[in-house]
């Protein structure tokens, strides 16, 4: 079954995008959550039309993404974290940490456009991937440390 994704869906497409799902995933969540319609010819028309005119506006956000990536730059926060004796942090380190932790330097990503390259349990260095774009992608580095 062919949809068109009316939002970014993580682990599937982005949003316009004409992706192939299975009949029962498209039905029974994309379409009535919203987040998909059905690829027929009429919707593929449409969406083509409003690409084209979008076109300018999708270049300057993506612009806005590369300018923001390159501010945030090599920064490395600090996310305080309790843990015990043996370096095991209680819980984990999360999107929403993250996201407080680069408001508080100035920068505004939501914790939904994070994502973690390994479970954080541990204190310790670690990486994360903000996808700011499709085609932007930034990495940044994160201690945990002791509270």
């Amino acid at each position: 079954m062919e949809v068109i994704l009316k939002d970014d869906v993580k682990n599937l497409g982005y949003k316009n995008d004409i992706v192939t799902v299975k009949p029962g995933y498209g039905r029974n969540y994309l379409i009535p959550q919203g987040l998909a319609v059905l690829a027929d010819k009429t919707n593929k028309k449409i969406v083509a039309e409003n690409v084209r005119q979008a076109a300018h506006k999708l270049e300057k956000i993506q612009n806005d993404a590369q300018e923001l990536a390159n501010k945030i730059g090599d920064i490395t926060l600090e996310i305080p974290a309790k843990v015990g004796e043996t370096g095991k942090i209680f819980g984990s380190v999360t999107t929403n940490q993250l996201s407080e932790a680069l408001k508080a330097k100035g920068h505004d990503v939501d914790r939904k456009r994070i994502s973690f390259d390994q479970d954080v349990k541990t204190a310790g260095e670690y990486t994360a991937t903000l996808n700011l774009h499709k085609e932007v992608k930034h990495q940044i580095r994160f201690n945990v440390v002791a509270e």
